[in-house]
């Protein structure tokens, strides 16, 4: 039987050097391949601003529409909201400023609370003890994963308005906005602009 040298100077049986090689060959790819994480596939919102702010999220699944909230994001930082892939090309967001009042929003009416909160349904929002909150719409085109960046109101582009028919929008003959506190709002973030999207 032949022998191979270690790197310590130790003289080994050549099977066994070989039976070595292969377990550390084994274990390097394990490593590499086995903790690498997959790409991400999330719905991630960035709190570009200088306040503290709060997030709520509004989504249809199999399950119907869900809305939660609230994600409590400091300033300078983002959160992932939703983990794993996208069930649904239109999600919908609210978020209010702490430090300095105001708020993103549109005219997507959903259910929301004061308090932490998972709800199910959209529909009799007021009759069933919850708010009525106006969301803005993200269309992420169908990507496995999708980022929003809140921005100070300067940096924000003009919100688009609901088609009407739309069961999100307000009801018709509604002055748009009416029942939406006007002090200190800001329009929606450009979701959809570029650089706001995770590939």
């Amino acid at each position: 039987m032949r022998d191979a040298i270690n790197p310590e100077g130790l003289r080994l049986p050549l099977a066994y050097a070989r039976t070595s090689g292969l377990i550390a060959f084994a274990l390097g790819v394990f490593v590499l391949f086995g903790l690498a994480e997959p790409a991400a596939a999330d719905f991630r919102l960035c709190n570009n601003t200088g306040s503290r702010v709060g997030v709520a999220i509004g989504y249809k699944d199999s399950d119907g529409w869900t809305t939660e909230g609230w994600w409590n994001l400091p300033s300078r930082t983002c959160e992932t909201i939703l983990k794993g892939n996208l069930v649904a090309r239109y999600y919908y967001v609210y978020a209010i400023d702490y430090d300095h009042g105001g708020e993103w929003m549109g005219q997507a009416f959903m259910c929301t609370r004061d308090k932490e909160f998972t709800i199910r349904g959209i529909a009799d929002c007021l009759a069933r003890g919850f708010d009525r909150t106006g969301f803005f719409e993200v269309d992420t085109g169908e990507q496995r994963a999708w980022t929003v960046q809140l921005t100070e109101s300067s940096e924000q582009a003009p919100q688009r308005p609901l088609p009407t028919g739309n069961a999100l929008a307000p009801p018709q003959g509604a002055a748009p906005g009416a029942p939406l506190p006007a002090a200190g709002a800001r329009p929606a973030p450009a979701a959809n602009a570029p650089g706001n999207q995770n590939r």
